[in-house]
Formats: C-alpha cells, sequence, structure tokens
C-alpha cells in the first residue's frame, strides 16, 4: 500500500473519530447547560455595570454572557457598591431576566421598568460573583 494511500486511511479514520465525538459530546449536555444559553430566536439585549471596586470585573462578565449567547450593549460602573449580583428587567419581559439571571449563577431578580433605554436587561455585578475560567483563544 503506498503512503499516500495509508495517509488517507489515517485522515479518513481521524475525521470521523473527532465527529463521533463531537456528537456524543453534543447528547451529553444536561438540561442546566441548555437553560443557561439565550434563546436563538430571541436577542436580548443586556447592560453589565461593576458594582465592585474590582477593576475589569465587567468587561469579564460580558464576555461570558456573549459566550452564553446574550447580546451584551452597553458596560460601565455603577455606585453604590453593591455584594450580591442583581438582574433588574427593564422591558417586561420576566423570562429574559430569568434566563441571565440562571447564567449569573442564579442572581436575585428584580423588576424595574425603564422605556427610555433600549435593552431589555440590566446586571449589576456584585463581590460575590466569580467569573468562571477564561477560554483559551488562540
Amino acid at each position: 500500500m503506498s503512503r499516500r494511500a495509508v495517509l488517507g486511511i489515517v485522515v479518513a479514520t481521524t475525521f470521523a473519530a473527532t465527529a463521533a465525538t463531537a456528537t456524543s459530546l453534543a447528547a451529553r449536555r444536561s438540561p442546566a447547560d441548555v437553560r443557561n444559553t439565550a434563546a436563538a430566536s430571541s436577542r436580548i439585549r443586556v447592560q453589565v455595570l461593576n458594582a465592585t471596586q474590582t477593576r475589569g470585573l465587567a468587561r469579564r462578565a460580558m464576555l461570558y454572557l456573549r459566550d452564553q449567547g446574550f447580546d451584551v450593549v452597553e458596560l460601565g460602573t455603577a455606585s453604590p457598591t453593591r455584594d450580591t449580583s442583581l438582574v433588574l428587567d427593564r422591558s417586561g419581559h420576566a423570562d429574559y431576566a430569568k434566563q441571565v439571571a440562571a447564567a449569573m449563577g442564579g442572581a436575585r431578580v428584580e423588576a424595574r421598568a425603564d422605556s427610555s433605554r433600549y435593552l431589555d436587561v440590566t446586571v449589576l455585578i456584585g463581590r460575590s460573583w466569580r467569573a468562571p475560567a477564561q477560554p483559551f483563544y488562540p
């Protein structure tokens, strides 16, 4: 058998094994993983505000929420500082706020409608929130 034929068999086998592994991993996703991501059909606009003294926490939360499928449209800081995170429902869609709160590790949700803002949810990051490990982006 030629070297080229052996290489073709190795590549095809590797591709098939990778596809099978990806399929089995996707089938093993728990319902909690599916619940914490934003629905593909909706565009949940999120504002993230750092309510702590820790620099860069809003940016880390923004990257995390975007990885979860949410559309973070604004970030900044808020005062006074908070101990726990709070998710504010700004548009009257309580289910949007609950999805974001679940993604943030079960933060408390309050309804504070504000029609002057072009967003659905505001997240006030508290000191108790720990950002998950950042994914490796080569």
